[in-house]
């Protein structure tokens, strides 16, 4: 009989990490230990629970203990009004943790981890970019400098350190993540999350922010979780980069009008010019995730615009 393999879930109480513990929380494979912090630990998942600020080395320390993947996605995150207002939040706390939790990992010959970047450091395109797109020569979009430049010193930390030979890493560029237990409260939402309660909240109009012309690449998180999956079971190299997104892009504009759509209202739209927004287009090309894992995202944006409004109205209406 095989022995379980232990999982270290960062920010397990999160967006992405709540759902990867429903996922890993029921796979008889894994023992699942979660992190969580300032929000409480959700009682109904059986897994272990451990309470450790990722920015105290002794608590990671503890948290890392006898674990053989970590997933790491506890982040200090929000929308674009602090993007525009305090793009400061986003960096030293993140800088921190994440160099702790990647030393500790080399420290405990810790097998696999998996790191989520983003897409912040690319600049705006017409045609989809793959990874080598990015020169990291090019300086990066003024609203993106620092949670941006961040990401990618994060990124060579875990090149690094799997250049030791001890710890496989994976990092995963991934684009725009929506679905269940996104946050939907509109000061701390993303656009998808705020459209989705701004549409199902109003009875006349949704204000949006900004003209809606920029565009964005969205990928339903069973997607990316199915990614994340393929990645642990199958790579076996110490390092890998990877564009994780859907491949196309849709304009914020046409985000709310589909959104609307799905919700059966008849809603009107103001934009309101005055409120932060970030004005970049960009899509990914993901053709190294399918040629090394064979992944390739299977939600389509209609069906996963209805999943997400279906769970928005059962579990947070």
């Amino acid at each position: 009989m095989s022995t379980k393999k232990t999982i270290l879930l960062c920010g397990a109480t999160g967006f992405i990490g709540r759902n990867l513990l429903e996922f890993y929380g029921n796979n008889e494979d894994y023992h699942v230990r979660a992190v969580y912090n300032i929000r409480p630990k959700l009682d109904e998942y059986d897994v272990e629970w451990v309470k450790a600020d990722l920015n105290n080395p002794s608590d990671v320390q503890r948290a890392v203990k006898g674990v053989d993947i970590i997933l790491q996605f506890a982040a200090t995150t929000s929308g674009a009004g602090d993007i525009v207002s305090k793009p400061y939040i986003h960096v030293t706390d993140n800088a921190v943790m994440n160099s702790l939790l990647l030393r500790e990992a080399y420290e405990q010959h810790v097998e696999h981890f998996v790191f989520p970047s983003c897409t912040v450091m690319y600049q705006p395109s017409e045609t989809a970019l793959s990874e080598i797109d990015f020169d990291g020569d090019e300086e990066l979009l003024p609203k993106y400098y620092g949670v941006g430049n961040t990401k990618v010193y994060i990124e060579k930390m875990c090149e690094f350190y799997s250049r030791l030979g001890r710890t496989r890493h994976t990092v995963l560029r991934h684009s725009n993540i929506y679905g269940p237990y996104d946050k939907f409260d509109l000061k701390r939402s993303h656009v998808f999350g705020a459209t989705i309660t701004k549409v199902l909240t109003s009875d006349e109009k949704i204000i949006v922010w900004g003209p809606g012309t920029e565009t964005r690449d969205f990928l339903y998180i069973d997607d990316l979780i199915e990614f994340i999956d393929a990645a642990i079971n199958k790579q076996e190299w110490e390092f890998g980069l990877y564009n994780v997104g859907c491949g196309f892009e849709t304009s914020i504009k046409s985000l709310v009008e589909l959104i609307i759509e799905a919700s059966g209202k008849d809603l009107a739209t103001e934009h309101d010019l005055t409120k932060p927004h970030i004005p970049t287009s960009l899509f990914l090309d993901c053709e190294e995730a399918e040629d090394d894992f064979g992944w390739s995202p299977k939600t389509t944006l209609q069906a996963g615009i209805m999943k997400t409004i279906d769970w928005w109205r059962k579990n947070y209406a």
